[in-house]
């Protein structure tokens, strides 16, 4: 098995110096598709599959390939690496490069394009139409992973609207797992945008639950149709 590195920091970042032989996926561009209007997807909308295929494939990623996509604490990495999951790849994980001490590179490797096949996952996903439909619903745990004056609506410095999808749990992706959570019947995570969500997806598979759905249009899609409860304070 080859080890492929993959950066998903802004480019900017990555040209400044990287992990050597590290190749770059823009985060904005490639990791997800510029939104045409964010109350369909959120903010940063899942590419599409094919594309997205195409893209690992020119990244040298296929079968026999571990990625270890890494970020500086973003959250991107861990899209990268729920993308892959996402498209039938189990073979990654994710670094934070604030822990590598090392040489870094300025030198873009030159990669040959390997024979990525992508087989979409149709149990991994959660839509606005069904976490609306069953916000009553026990069985279904909302797990929202941004920062917790953003789950109790004291502040939003991104969407309109400042609050939380009703009975969501606060479960900030830069802190460890509710204690209670691997236990609950059914688990979706959200967050702003589809994002920092993915590393609660992460750890959550890492400790069993492989079915743990992940919300990609997450609040930045659900505060902008009126229809949509919101829910603020710190109860819930």
């Amino acid at each position: 098995m080859t080890i492929r590195l993959v950066d998903c920091r802004p480019r900017e970042t990555y040209e400044a110096g990287h992990l050597p032989g590290a190749v770059h996926l823009d985060p904005e561009t490639e990791l997800s598709t510029p939104p045409v209007d964010p109350a369909d997807g959120g903010r940063h909308p899942l590419p599409d599959p094919h594309a997205l295929g195409a893209l690992f494939a020119r990244a040298g990623i296929g079968p026999g390939t571990f990625v270890l996509a890494y970020d500086d604490g973003s959250g991107w990495a861990a899209r990268c690496w729920w993308l892959l999951r996402h498209l039938g790849h189990d073979d990654a994980g994710t670094l934070d490069v604030r822990a590598y001490e090392g040489p870094l590179s300025t030198d873009e490797p030159r990669v040959e394009r390997a024979p990525f096949v992508a087989r979409v996952r149709e149990d991994d996903l959660a839509e606005m139409a069904e976490l609306r439909a069953r916000l009553d619903d026990p069985r279904l745990v909302l797990l929202d992973a941004r920062a917790p004056e953003r789950w109790r609506g004291d502040e939003e410095p991104l969407d309109p609207v400042a609050g939380r999808i009703p009975g969501a749990r606060n479960a900030y992706f830069l802190e460890p797992l509710p204690k209670d959570a691997l236990e609950a019947p059914e688990l979706v995570v959200y967050c702003g945008s589809g994002v920092s969500a993915a590393p609660v997806v992460q750890r959550l598979v890492l400790a069993g639950r492989d079915d743990a759905r992940l919300y990609p249009g997450s609040f930045s899609e659900w505060c902008r149709h009126p229809s949509n409860p919101i829910e603020r304070g710190s109860n819930g």
